[in-house]
């Protein structure tokens, strides 16, 4: 059985004028008694129906699990892909400039022969 639900007015020109004075009233519609609101389609089945459905619902949400930890995967090993061709460029840079300083250490230093 459905409740009624209330509604509540606002009415703007209150006595005092500061506040204005809210109203409570009933719905102006009700359902007669014997209604009955229309039911969520999962509580039409059977056992064996809700079985079924619970069954489904499962395989689905593991088969999107599935796909989402490959597509995981897949990002993954493409993030570390580029890291480490990023690696490698640093590594060449990095060398070039050792050599680089090496050889302008040997410039500027001072021989003791």
């Amino acid at each position: 059985m459905q409740k009624p639900v209330m509604a509540v007015t606002g009415d703007e020109t209150a006595t005092t004028g500061d506040m204005p004075a809210y109203q409570i009233r009933a719905p102006t519609t009700a359902l007669p008694q014997g209604v009955v609101m229309a039911a969520s389609p999962g509580s039409l089945h059977n056992p064996q129906q809700l079985a079924e459905e619970a069954t489904r619902k499962r395989e689905l949400r593991l088969m999107k699990n599935r796909e989402a930890a490959k597509e995981c995967r897949r990002r993954k090993k493409e993030y570390v892909k580029c890291l480490e061709s990023r690696v490698a460029v640093l590594e060449v840079q990095n060398k070039k400039l050792i050599e680089e300083l090496e050889t302008l250490k040997d410039i500027c230093s001072p021989k003791t022969d």
